[in-house]
């Protein structure tokens, strides 16, 4: 199908995918038109190259895409004014500030990225299709995981930018910046048809030296995520009871047991992209030492402690830092996500989720903020900063019983909707009386659901697209009190989306055409 795009800038790069077992090649991270492959090998390569453009920093590599699913809502702030993430956290972004890239994360790096991943695929579907030099099997595979890749992309790129331009074909560059924008169902029709074919072909689970893989569960949840936001809610209970009863995967008895970097393929992840310390990826000559797109993940670092600024009393410092050293452990990060102010204020106390979401004692000392010790890495010898060998997990089950638990109450009511909530709760609390919810009205199950999936899943990056999709974000915004900034006061209705970047409309004006506003931005 073609309809419209943006001018994205797309070259020649080379980094490492993520598994293990492919640790030995070079795969093709963008993919030529005029490619032609030769073998399996060949393909295969391309997709993992896709893969590694997946762990840039603009998207899961460091706090890419947090950004905007979690920073400016109500779980997530920095310990400090900082210009990489103040424009979206304070609602201050612009078309101009969209352009503005920090450590390879900005507005334009995401748009872009996912486009290159969308170019990518486009080419790979193309390229296997009928390709005689693949056998059957492997040719249907690669179609499907490269499906699934291009409909992830544009997930979240409606999210992002709601119409947007969209192409399934191979184009060529100077095609691809004559196009423009189009509706958001249009592509989200299609995400669909994308997820449906990925999950009807892709496996269960891989190998131990495949994982970091999608499977077709991951497909699954996008699907069921499409379908609630759509308000289809019968078929996102249908895609969510699926995942719970046919997926191989089961909910952990213990809350922190999801979030042990020493098992991070445990039994309730669905999908984790696979990271390993010491892998260099693609060098800039602008930030010697720091790769961008290679296998050791950042995104610790951020969650990480600075001990300059730790602890409160600042006496203690270095008492602290000798009490880490003992350990084996250092506050090396930057503490740019640290838990917000309300957030910290409002988590329930008899929560067990709490003391792996709200840190603000360790080692005895009392510490200046709270910080998310779920996404700490401390560990001086496996998790150096910004060298971390900590995967970056995208779905867990524990999200999809709360998406099965709104989609029956927002059918029938609460009555049959306990039983995938309670499935969440029962964990996160010592006693049957604290966890079981009982006489609520349809209204206020879905304040518990608003809740319930602000504790589980806090900066996991959800929250905004909740926030947004109930239709609150505006209001919960506006009414919480935050520590630099002020998002509550610049919020406006239209930050629900972001702008296009200024050099894309300056480079293809036709983005213009059927929204001149550019999402309420001018």
């Amino acid at each position: 199908m073609k309809t419209k795009n943006i001018l994205i800038y797309i070259f020649v790069a080379f980094s490492l995918f993520s598994c293990e077992k492919f640790l030995e090649e070079e795969p093709r991270a963008i993919v030529a038109p005029e490619t032609f492959f030769a073998s399996e090998n060949d393909a295969r390569q391309a997709i993992q190259g896709t893969y590694a453009i997946l762990k840039n920093n603009s998207i899961y590599g460091q706090v890419g895409l947090d950004h905007f699913y979690d920073n400016g809502a109500d779980i997530i702030e920095p310990n400090r004014s900082a210009n990489f993430v103040e424009p979206i956290g304070n609602y201050s972004m612009n078309e101009s500030l969209a352009d503005v890239s920090v450590q390879k994360m900005s507005v334009s790096d995401t748009w872009k990225d996912l486009y290159r991943i969308i170019f990518n695929t486009n080419i790979i579907i193309d390229r296997v299709t009928g390709n005689e030099a693949i056998l059957e099997e492997a040719r249907t595979e690669i179609i499907a995981e490269a499906t699934f890749l291009r409909a992830l992309c544009y997930w979240h790129i409606t999210n992002l930018w709601g119409d947007a331009p969209y192409y399934t074909e191979v184009l060529q560059l100077e095609e691809v910046s004559q196009l423009g924008r189009t509706d958001k169902a249009t592509i989200l029709s299609g995400v669909l048809s994308d997820l449906q074919l990925a999950q009807s072909i892709l496996p269960s689970s891989y190998p131990d030296d495949q994982r970091g893989r999608a499977t077709k569960w991951a497909a699954a949840i996008i699907e069921a995520k499409i379908y609630m936001k759509q308000q289809n809610w019968q078929a996102g209970l249908d895609k969510c009871l699926e995942i719970i009863n046919q997926s191989p995967h089961t909910l952990l008895p213990i809350y922190a047991e999801v979030f042990d970097p020493l098992n991070e393929y445990n039994a309730e992840i669905i999908w984790s992209l696979d990271f390993a310390k010491d892998i260099e990826g693609i060098f800039d000559p602008a930030f010697p030492g720091q790769n961008f797109a290679g296998n050791n993940s950042w995104r610790p670092a951020m969650f990480n402690p600075r001990l300059r600024d730790e602890p409160k009393n600042t006496d203690e410092r270095g008492a602290l830092g000798d009490a880490l050293a003992a350990n084996g452990q250092a506050f090396n990060g930057t503490g740019l996500q640290v838990a917000s102010k309300d957030f910290a204020e409002k988590f329930p106390l008899n929560d067990l989720r709490r003391e792996v979401n709200i840190v603000d004692n360790y080692l005895g000392f009392e510490l200046n903020f709270p910080y998310m010790a779920k996404f700490w890495n401390l560990d001086l010898e496996t998790s150096p900063r910004f060298n971390h060998s900590d995967n970056r997990m995208v779905f867990r089950l524990a999200d999809v019983y709360l998406m099965a638990a709104e989609c029956e109450n927002e059918l029938n009511g609460p009555a049959n909707a306990y039983q995938y909530i309670h499935a969440v709760r029962e964990r996160a609390y010592a006693a049957q009386a604290e966890w079981e919810l009982v006489g609520l009205s349809q209204q206020e199950f879905r304040e518990a659901i608003y809740d319930e999936r602000k504790w589980e899943l806090a900066g996991e990056a959800h929250r905004r697209y909740d926030l947004i999709r109930w239709g609150i974000l505006l209001d919960v915004v506006q009414n919480l009190e935050y520590r630099f900034w002020e998002p509550n006061v610049n919020i406006k209705p239209y930050h629900v989306l972001l702008p296009i970047p200024l050099q894309e409309l300056e480079q293809n004006p036709i983005l213009l055409e059927s929204d001149p506003t550019n999402n309420g931005y001018r």
